[in-house]
């Protein structure tokens, strides 16, 4: 029998679901197939399954396609009703554990902790009980959400068991590192919150051994457009170049969307450029009732990632007023690194979690939850930044974003002799 020389398992919510996370996942796939590993599997969850918890999903009928030597599985749950949880969970560690039967050297990343990281450590603590000794390393990476919907909500309900669980889970694999800077501290801060309830030392450990690894990004998808194909996207829209601000993100509080509602409503500049909110989200209902009375906001929950970029290009500027919430703080901010690299009007966002190291200098901050301070901001980038002004901001934002390039953080991520298992 003759089995692939190398092979990549990432875990994780991949698409359809709308998430940048989904396509750090799809770049870092995509990337592996050029670095020594001939079968790499994105081992993700039912469609069925990821409907019924209700995700913000992309057009089924429009995913793009992964390259030849990519599989995406989505092992169907085990077990029936009566058992009430956990179903799809052993579905994705029983496949991952059939995978590591299988005598090959194999480097497994999750992405996601909860449930991703206790996939891959079940699967291989139960392939190398049942006597397979899989050849294997693993990687768990902390996104945004692991540290403010997960671990926060952990402590703020005193349930310092599950934490621990997690940080156990975390650091029990071989490399660990977080999506960004502002990450690692939020993990370390957490850990020190455990230790001091649980007499634990997971912040020393967490201090200690992770590392930092930016999301990859396809930058070949939004460099170099053409502009034929900027205008035909949006004469299908019935839009024009630079008479539009764009919002392209998950339609949710968090994102800031209902503070750009109210300030779009007292922007000077709304005679000039409509507001398109492309994105779909749990707070879509909610916003387009706020907007139903304003016949310059238009709603476009069908973009595909083909679209995205052409969009983005196009806008007189690219808005996302995020703001932390209970539940979310932006770890990074994915969106805001593809605008840079797809140019177009220039970035007003806030200084809120990591988006900082996203976009350094080259955006307009504002403050968030200040819908007048938005409001000026977006006036004065649209009726009177000068045009020297807004190609100087596209042509550093362009540049600094390069370095998010999925090939980059790939090597970053898996440098030469750490893909060897152990």
């Amino acid at each position: 029998m003759t089995h692939p020389r190398r092979r990549l398992v990432i875990v994780v919510r991949a698409d359809p679901v709308i998430c940048g996370h989904a396509g750090e996942a799809r770049n870092l796939a995509e990337v592996a197939l050029n670095r020594g590993f001939s079968d790499v599997r994105l081992l993700t969850w039912p469609i069925s399954a990821l409907q019924a918890a209700g995700l913000p999903l992309k057009p089924l009928d429009r995913l793009l396609p992964y390259s030849a030597g990519i599989t995406v599985e989505r092992p169907e749950a085990v077990g029936d009703y009566r058992v009430p949880d956990g179903r799809h969970q052993a579905g994705l560690t029983g496949r991952l554990v059939e995978l590591l039967a299988e005598p090959l050297p194999t480097t497994c990343l999750s992405m996601y902790l909860a449930p991703h990281a206790s996939v891959v450590m079940d699967a291989v603590a139960a392939a190398r009980a049942a006597g397979y000794a899989p050849d294997v390393r693993t990687v768990a990476k902390a996104v945004g959400s692991d540290v403010t919907n997960v671990i926060r909500s952990c402590l703020r309900e005193g349930r310092f068991g599950a934490a621990t669980v997690l940080f156990t889970t975390f650091l029990a694999n071989d490399e660990v590192v977080a999506v960004s800077e502002y990450t690692r501290q939020e993990i370390v801060a957490s850990a020190e919150q455990v230790d001091v309830y649980c007499g634990t030392t997971f912040a020393e450990q967490c201090r200690r051994r992770v590392t930092v690894s930016y999301p990859p990004i396809d930058s070949a998808a939004f460099v170099d457009l053409d502009p034929a194909d900027v205008d035909a996207a949006l004469a299908r829209r019935g839009l024009e170049r630079d008479g539009y601000i764009l919002f392209l993100s998950r339609v949710t509080r968090a994102k800031g969307i209902h503070d750009l509602i109210h300030a779009y409503a007292r922007m000077r500049c709304r005679s000039r450029v409509r507001l398109v909110v492309a994105g779909t989200g749990p707070a879509l209902a909610e916003i387009r009732a706020l907007a139903s009375d304003d016949d310059r906001i238009v709603f476009l929950s069908d973009v595909d990632d083909q679209e995205k970029p052409l969009l983005m290009h196009g806008c007189a500027a690219y808005v996302l007023p995020t703001k932390p919430v209970p539940e979310f703080v932006e770890t990074f901010g994915i969106a805001l690194a593809e605008k840079m690299l797809a140019g177009g009007g220039p970035i007003v966002t806030t200084m809120t979690g990591g988006t900082l190291e996203a976009v350094g200098d080259t955006a307009v901050i504002v403050e968030p939850d200040d819908a007048a301070g938005l409001a000026a901001a977006v006036d004065r980038v649209v009726l009177d930044m000068s045009a020297a002004e807004r190609l100087d901001m596209e042509v550093r934002a362009r540049a600094r974003a390069m370095s998010f390039d999925r090939a980059a953080v790939f090597d970053g991520l898996f440098p030469q002799g750490t893909l060897d298992p152990v």
